[in-house]
């Protein structure tokens, strides 16, 4: 097999894969069992394929199905995606064992973190917390990961690092030694209603400040004034959308959607909302970030949990 050196760094969705041309190569696509509940609906057991075969041979999975003559890395971030939004689908992983051995293969003991490719290099917050996301997913041992909380605890300090931090520590019941100042952080950013940020992309910015409060074990300033600015976020299309964006998009409408679940209420239209997820979704039967965009992963992970937390 010839193959060409070029390569080129590819992101779908947030999520980062390396692409590498090659003359053939194939991507793991056993099609096992999946759980009776998800063989009910057909679109979701074809979902739950779609998932399925973007894991690799060596565990990993890919951000995107494979594409003609190029082969594709799998990452951490996509392996994790992959796993959340299988179990959210009602579907196994293929290779469970494999996919385990993979993220392992991701971590660096010395510096206490995880990296996005195996071998462990280039540790960073986010593929630490998806690390740990991945670690509870796929039943490994957490306490062999036990120093990613100090790792995530000495270097996350922006909103964005914290939120997504806060999410990897939830995942395997760790709390921060840091948490005081974590949720001091936030409250710098909260407007006097206890709301945050402000125009239309306001229902996106409380939701992912309020469900990092949440999470943090701290109270809310004013829980009526939370839910009316993400009810009157949401978008014609039934979704919610970015500050600069007129569009909606699923990663925006998962992170409110979250907050709506853990407040324990409901958009103003649900039906809107799950109107807006299947136009998201592609005759591959994986989901795009958008309407009209191809399918990646973490688009398919954030609209199985959505559907999810609309059964109830």
């Amino acid at each position: 097999m010839t193959c060409c050196r070029n390569l080129l760094l590819f992101a779908a969705g947030g999520m980062a894969a390396l692409l590498v041309s090659v003359s053939s190569g194939t991507s793991v696509a056993s099609t096992g069992p999946v759980l009776a509940a998800a063989q009910e609906d057909p679109g979701i057991k074809q979902t739950i394929e779609y998932v399925r075969r973007l894991q690799t041979n060596i565990g990993g999975f890919t951000a995107i199905a494979p594409q003609p003559n190029i082969r594709l890395a799998p990452t951490l971030r996509a392996t994790s995606a992959a796993v959340r939004a299988l179990h959210y689908l009602g579907g196994t992983v293929p290779d469970k064992a494999a996919a385990a051995k993979f993220v392992a293969n991701c971590w660096n003991e010395g510096v206490g973190g995880f990296a996005d490719f195996a071998g462990g290099n280039n540790v960073d917050i986010f593929t630490t917390a998806v690390g740990l996301m991945a670690v509870k997913q796929l039943d490994m041992p957490k306490e062999k990961y036990a120093a990613a909380v100090k790792y995530l605890a000495d270097n996350a300090k922006t909103f964005e690092e914290i939120r997504i931090a806060a999410a990897g520590l939830e995942a395997i019941g760790a709390k921060s030694p840091v948490n005081d100042a974590w949720i001091a952080e936030v409250r710098k950013l909260q407007n006097p209603d206890g709301t945050f940020g402000k125009g239309p992309g306001q229902a996106r910015t409380t939701g992912g400040a309020v469900a990092l409060l949440l999470r943090l074990g701290a109270p809310l300033a004013d829980k009526d004034a939370v839910l009316k600015a993400l009810r009157d976020g949401q978008r014609l299309n039934g979704g919610f959308g970015k500050e600069d964006e007129v569009a909606s998009d699923l990663e925006t409408t998962y992170r409110v959607m979250r907050a709506f679940v853990m407040l324990k209420a409901k958009p103003a239209n649900v039906e809107g909302v799950r109107s807006f997820v299947a136009k998201c979704r592609n005759e591959d039967h994986g989901y795009g970030p958008a309407p009209g965009e191809p399918s990646n992963v973490t688009a398919t992970y954030y609209a199985a949990i959505i559907r999810y937390w609309l059964k109830d």
